[in-house]
């Protein structure tokens, strides 16, 4: 494979057509065969990697070039995933242009091509896919809540992802309810992830007040969780199902299509096995 390929291939998984704005190719490489992945491969990965005889280092967060520089545009998969949920669009269109505008501006101040500029030097293959394979976990999280009635109660939910996910039994942290109730029932719910990062406080709130009864989170700031327990007290439910471990329950199908293909993976920096 090369790395055009590579990136296809997750894109197909993940049912996308473009690559997004958080994935890139940082400098290709043809007749990839040796693979080292993980969820942050940055520029000493990158010189293991070439000292270790890999093809291509790949990385899945976005770590320089324009998938730091254009990381804002993901974003807006919020909007799709809030109106898809029943949220007016006029709601929270201001709050992601908000969020947007914050990235963009941060990444405009960032050393983007620091990482980028060592593979160059290195001639090393380099890349990284974040929003496809997080679409994939998303999915695969949404699909397993969906198997559960509204009038399940938290606490069977997290039972649930926990029985049908190894990367959650493996891992060293624990699915947390940060709102609400283990013993309320899950009504609605929400898998808010794949667009970016969490949206935080308003982004959760907006689901709230529109009739969505539990909001998952990959990962959320405390003081976030504490605003909404202001405002709703214990009747509404926020899980947080954990950073690495839910990357991983998106990278993991990725790398089992690649093994498939022939291809070796090497896996470093966080990836949870199933």
């Amino acid at each position: 494979m090369n790395t055009d390929q590579l990136m296809s291939l997750a894109l197909e998984m993940a049912g996308l057509t473009e690559i997004p704005g958080d994935s890139a190719i940082y400098h290709p490489g043809q007749n990839l065969h040796k693979v080292m992945f993980g969820i942050d491969v940055k520029a000493p990965e990158v010189k293991m990697a070439a000292d270790l005889g890999f093809d291509v280092a790949m990385s899945h967060h976005p770590t320089g070039g324009q998938a730091r520089l254009q990381f804002h545009k993901v974003l807006y998969r919020h909007l799709d995933q809030l109106t898809a949920a029943g949220v007016p669009l006029k709601a929270v269109q201001t709050i992601i242009d908000d969020l947007a505008e914050e990235h963009r501006v941060m990444a405009s101040m960032s050393n983007y091509d620091h990482d980028p500029s060592v593979a160059r030097l290195l001639d090393m293959p380099y890349m990284n896919i974040h929003t496809p394979l997080d679409e994939i976990g998303r999915r695969r999280l949404q699909d397993a809540a969906d198997e559960l009635a509204p009038t399940n109660t938290v606490a069977e939910l997290i039972a649930h992802f926990q029985s049908s996910f190894g990367e959650f039994r493996h891992a060293d942290t624990q699915i947390e309810l940060r709102v609400g109730q283990l013993d309320r029932p899950i009504g609605r719910v929400v898998m808010s992830h794949g667009a970016g990062t969490n949206g935080g406080y308003p982004v959760a709130k907006a689901y709230f007040d529109h009739g969505i009864n539990t909001v998952i989170y990959i990962h959320c700031r405390p003081a976030d969780s504490k605003k909404l327990i202001a405002d709703f007290g214990d009747n509404v439910n926020l899980i947080v199902t954990g950073h690495v471990v839910s990357d991983s329950i998106g990278i993991n199908p990725y790398i089992d299509r690649l093994r498939g293909e022939g291809i070796e993976v090497t896996t470093l920096s966080g990836i949870i096995p199933a």
